[in-house]
């Protein structure tokens, strides 16, 4: 059973891949791509069994839609509000696996909120990716905002927010959806749907089928798309940034994203790296020596990225003040807090 829904999953890429076109070297990259997010999430998620990294969600099972979505944007024009599960997004927009590991550590050095915020929490100016608060489904607002005002620029910029199915309960999803709705804004909502948010299944959020089945009550355009196939993903985003891009107005797409669970179980099919190496294995593209090179090459520039981002310094205590207050701030925070309290904050936690 498990042979014939192997082999009817490779079917389906490789009509998806006929009708998208791709060439062989376009879909080696993009292979890449997501197994270095793959290489670099099981990594992360290693040393925070270990003790030594904590925060962060794991992108497994995300990996193509992510890439292919960074594969369609104009990195550094267009304007990206990630959340938490997308490694491969930054990863295949450009952000260096150092800088990665610096956020993760809570870094000085971190370039994306130089160690102030939880891991995972994307932000990079050159590459035109948006700080994002810590608090769920704000970002998809902030992003319609960002696509009203390219509008009243006449940008050729687009905007795509990032976010799960259990971003959509709140509140500031529909306001976003609504407004971009009413203004037809060049806006991308990318719902990468994994069927639980956190913990609640879907069943407990909503009694719609898809989160794209929403699309309609707001004048938004919806689209609905298998994650676990690459090139229906890539054909699906190319035809939405084209819309949104083209004065189109905004699209609410949908990516259903195969079962973490299942996939911790088994190789599995239905997971979109294993199932697109798979593919290229069975059509010639890639060859199992190839593969293990890959796999080694990418293993080593993990390991040296993560060796290179210990050595940085982690954010001071007091580094809090830091592009908060002026640079002569009414209070010191440090002579504040040891006014106020008696004692050295620093020595004590030296002490512990």
């Amino acid at each position: 059973m498990q042979d014939v829904a192997a082999e009817a999953h490779i079917h389906r890429l490789q009509e998806s891949f006929n009708a998208l076109n791709y060439s062989a070297e376009e879909t080696l990259d993009v292979y890449g791509l997501m197994l270095l997010a793959r290489l670099t999430d099981e990594y992360l998620a290693d040393l925070r069994t270990k003790g030594l990294m904590t925060g962060g969600v794991s992108c497994k099972g995300h990996e193509a839609i992510q890439v292919v979505c960074a594969r369609e944007l104009v990195v550094g024009t267009d304007y990206t509000l990630p959340y938490y599960r997308d490694l491969a997004l930054v990863i295949a927009m450009g952000m260096p696996l150092y800088d990665i590991f610096l956020n993760h550590l809570g870094s000085e050095a971190d370039p994306n909120s130089g160690g102030r915020m939880r891991p995972a929490h994307w932000s990079s100016r050159k590459l035109g990716i948006v700080s994002s608060s810590g608090v769920a489904a704000t970002h998809i607002l902030h992003a319609a905002g960002i696509a009203f005002a390219a509008q009243i620029r006449q940008s050729s910029a687009i905007t795509a927010a990032f976010f799960g199915e259990g971003a959509t309960s709140e509140g500031d999803f529909h306001e976003a959806l609504n407004f971009a709705g009413i203004h037809r804004v060049g806006a991308l909502f990318i719902c990468e749907n994994n069927g639980v948010a956190l913990s609640t299944p879907q069943s407990r959020q909503m009694k719609v089928k898809h989160v794209v089945d929403r699309a309609s009550a707001y004048g938004v355009h919806g689209m609905l798309v298998d994650g676990s196939n690459v090139f229906a993903a890539a054909a699906a985003i190319r035809d939405a940034a084209t819309r949104a891009r083209s004065g189109g107005g905004p699209v609410l797409l949908e990516a259903i994203i195969p079962s973490q669970m299942r996939m911790r179980e088994q190789p599995d099919i239905y997971d979109p790296v294993y199932g697109l190496r798979a593919f290229l294995l069975q059509s010639g593209k890639l060859t199992e020596a190839a593969d293990t090179e890959m796999r080694e090459t990418f293993t080593q520039k993990i390991e040296d990225a993560y060796k290179l981002a210990l050595s940085a310094d982690k954010a001071g205590i007091f580094a809090v003040q830091d592009y908060v207050y002026a640079d002569n701030p009414a209070v010191n925070v440090q002579e504040h807090l040891q006014t106020e309290t008696s004692f050295n904050i620093e020595e004590t936690l030296q002490h512990d």
